[in-house]
C-alpha cells in the first residue's frame, strides 16, 4: 500500500501517523495539549494541527514536543 503512493502522499501518510502518535503517547500520560503547548513551547493551534497531521513540524519542534512529553523522538516515531 505505502509502495503506490507518490513521495508527497507517503509525507502526508507518515506526518498524520506521527500527530496520532503524539496524541496517543500525551493521552496515554494523561498530558493536555495545553501543558505540552506551553512546554514546547509552541501555540495552541500549531500543536493542534501536529496532531491532526495538518503540519509539517520541524526535527527541532518534534524533539521539543518529546521533551515536553518525556519520551524520545524514537518513541512518538514508532
Amino acid at each position: 500500500m505505502l509502495d503506490d503512493l507518490t513521495d508527497e502522499e507517503w509525507l502526508d501518510h507518515e506526518g498524520q501517523r506521527i500527530g496520532r502518535r503524539i496524541r496517543e503517547v500525551r493521552e496515554f500520560l494523561n498530558l493536555t495539549q495545553e501543558r505540552v503547548f506551553l512546554a514546547a513551547p509552541m501555540n495552541r493551534a500549531h500543536c493542534q494541527n501536529i496532531e491532526a497531521g495538518r503540519t509539517n513540524p520541524t526535527l527541532r519542534t518534534l524533539l521539543r514536543i518529546a521533551r515536553a512529553i518525556g519520551v524520545s523522538l524514537e518513541e512518538l516515531a514508532r
